[in-house]
């Protein structure tokens, strides 16, 4: 891969999760507030402003690299984050558990995949803040994780949507029902 190749998927990557960032933390203002656990509650309200947080750094990067956000992507994701965060309270507390877990593992996989763009170029200003947002989606992860972990509509999401939380636990050394 080139650099330019490499440059090219580093903005590419930092764009979708620039809009991404956006989308997710639209959809958690709705999720902490349709759940009724308290720690769940605040577990939620906090990711959601690490989301938030992670857009502001994305979107630094960004302008240090001369790049901008992809103006349709943010219409879009917009969009996209409020529809979730309506739908959170229609849908019942499992399918926004698993789906945000769902978002989590992409996320983790989007931040690592940009860090190594990022090795690539020499830019490596950039990866301490790339990789502590690697871990942070990772704990994300974790925790939507654990909220679905041995649900009973979990093998049936689990074939449809491909996502399983129980390899993710057990990577983390957690355990809990259904491992």
């Amino acid at each position: 891969m080139t650099r330019t190749d490499h440059r090219r998927q580093l903005v590419r990557l930092l764009q979708l999760a620039y809009s991404g960032e956006k989308a997710a933390a639209f959809a958690y203002s709705g999720h902490w507030r349709s759940v009724k656990d308290q720690a769940q509650k605040d577990r939620i309200r906090k990711i959601e402003e690490e989301e938030w947080e992670h857009r502001a750094t994305v979107g630094r990067i960004l302008e240090t690299m001369g790049e901008k956000p992809a103006r349709w992507r943010e219409i879009l994701m917009g969009l996209v984050g409020r529809s979730a965060s309506f739908g959170c309270f229609v849908s019942g507390w499992f399918l926004p558990m698993y789906f945000a877990g769902k978002l989590e593992h992409a996320n983790v996989n989007e931040y690592d995949t940009a860090a190594m763009h990022a090795g690539h170029l020499g830019l490596d200003e950039f990866l301490p803040e790339l990789r502590a947002m690697t871990r942070t989606e990772q704990e994300h992860e974790i925790f939507f994780s654990e909220m679905v972990a041995g649900h009973r509509f979990l093998p049936v999401l689990r074939a449809i949507a491909g996502w399983d939380p129980e390899p993710v636990l057990l990577a983390a050394g957690k355990t809990g029902p259904g491992l």
